[in-house]
């Protein structure tokens, strides 16, 4: 069994061999010291030098860095079965440059007020990436499906424009969500089996565009709605249809509150087939679809907080307080991009890069997704499948290690020689207790646990008189 950087990497996808690979050193490299700086991770000037010449070549995108990646996606894609959840999200990274065009910018802040108290702004320096992540309905992530890296120019008259020309009239294509629309048509047509695919994304994705491409294409979605569109024969909203769907029951859930307590909350579900009409303004150009919205109110009012209330929108039609529910921890699922964007800024430490371009930061982001993903897969694969082999996430030698270093007791109960006792001594090495009442590791203690395991694995080999590249 190699390193399990040779699966995600595609050499071939590069115009020169040699590009190749470097691209593929350097993903084993940053995978073994995840966090590290360029020079930390290849440890010497000749290497260190040759990954900044790597990020700044101009025959070098994130799509080719990535290549590799999705062809790996693609293939745990076809080998799981049922359904796959397709998420998407927009998430920021800043950056503090002397020149800060050099990078671009993505969005503009308040300063506060100047002595005179006017209004002051600032441009902040940074890119955006908008990922969509393959999980599985049991939350393993199989891989990024598609990925898109943008900057933004600084935006001037931005609000008096917004209140001159009603955004519902301009064109999807004119618009930045234009790459909801993409990322879906990318995503699929790299999976393939469309009515397998059931793509998942906030109330930023409720868009009217996206809702009939995703017919078009023969794909699902379930999102949550933020927009009350007219609905029946245009005489009436969404919501005002939604005040005499009756109650299909109720469900309960555990909610863990600020203050780091688990809440018991019950939700009242409704849910209803309704007829959705477009946005007024492309009623020409859009027809109107049939689509089962779903609503969950949490029941009573709660102290120091604001009730949950859950609105989503699906094109799957729901006849029962179960399917109801199935659509809502779909829809939960999202978080699984939240938690792949945190390892990538606070376990890959994206933010702290120093490289001078957009495009070189577009390449070490690509690569930094990789190893993110290899983050939260090992995080989820011991809930997903505890009963695994432990070679379906470790080599023979990370196992001998990890039996030397932590004993097999104490690991909140997990079978002798299967994938979750492993994962649990993993984690203790990065500082998770395993007892019995705490709930299973998260990605901090894993990848801070996986750190260690190189560094020590590192040392075994020197003890046994092999040269570690």
């Amino acid at each position: 069994m190699g390193h399990w950087s040779e699966g995600e990497a595609d050499a071939t996808a590069f115009s020169d061999v040699r590009l190749g690979r470097r691209f593929a050193d350097l993903l084993r490299r940053f995978g073994d010291r995840i966090g590290a700086t360029i020079p930390l991770a290849c440890q010497d000037w000749a290497n260190t030098k040759a990954a900044y010449r790597f990020f700044a070549n101009p025959n070098v995108e994130e799509g080719q860095i990535l290549s590799g990646h999705f062809e790996a996606t693609k293939t745990r894609y076809t080998a799981c079965e049922g359904p796959v959840l397709v998420l998407q999200d927009t998430t920021e990274f800043t950056y503090q440059r002397r020149d800060p065009h050099a990078v671009g910018f993505t969005k503009s802040v308040n300063s506060g007020r100047d002595k005179k108290g006017r209004l002051r702004h600032h441009a902040v320096c940074g890119i955006l990436m908008h990922s969509s992540l393959a999980v599985t309905v049991e939350g393993l992530p199989l891989g990024l499906a598609a990925v898109k890296f943008w900057n933004r120019e600084k935006f001037k008259g931005t609000a008096q424009l917004k209140r001159k020309i009603n955004p519902t009239r301009v064109p999807i294509e004119a618009k930045e969500s234009i790459r909801w629309l993409d990322n879906l048509r990318q995503s699929l047509a790299l999976l393939g089996q469309p009515e397998r695919c059931i793509h998942v994304g906030d109330r930023e994705s409720d868009i009217y565009e996206l809702y009939c491409l995703a017919r078009e294409l023969d794909t699902h979605f379930v999102v949550r709605t933020v927009v009350d569109r007219l609905a029946g024969d245009g005489d009436h909203t969404v919501a005002a249809e939604m005040l005499n769907a009756p109650s299909a029951g109720e469900h309960a859930i555990d909610v863990r509150t600020d203050g780091d307590t688990v809440e018991r909350i019950t939700f009242d579900i409704r849910y209803k087939r309704i007829r959705v009409c477009p946005p007024i303004g492309k009623q020409k150009r859009y027809p109107c679809l049939d689509l089962t919205v779903i609503h969950a109110a949490e029941i009573g009012t709660p102290n120091g907080r604001k009730p949950i209330l859950w609105k989503l929108v699906t094109d799957i039609n729901v006849n029962s307080l179960e399917e109801a529910v199935e659509k809502l921890r779909w829809y939960a699922m999202r978080w699984k991009i939240e938690v792949f964007h945190k390892v990538l800024k606070s376990g890959c430490c994206a933010e702290n890069a120093k490289l001078r371009t957009a495009d070189r930061l577009a390449n070490l982001l690509a690569l930094f997704s990789i190893v993110s993903w290899r983050v939260l897969w090992m995080t989820m694969i011991a809930r997903a499948e505890p009963d695994a082999h432990p070679s379906a996430a470790l080599t023979p030698s990370e196992t001998a290690i990890l039996d030397r270093l932590i004993p097999d007791t104490g690991n909140r109960g997990a079978k002798p020689n299967t994938l979750q006792l492993y994962m649990t001594k993993l984690a203790r090495l990065g500082g998770y207790l395993a007892r019995n009442s705490d709930p299973p590791p998260g990605n901090t203690v894993m990848w801070r646990g996986w750190r260690r395991l190189i560094d020590i694995q590192i040392g075994a080999e020197i003890h046994q008189g092999r040269t570690y590249g």
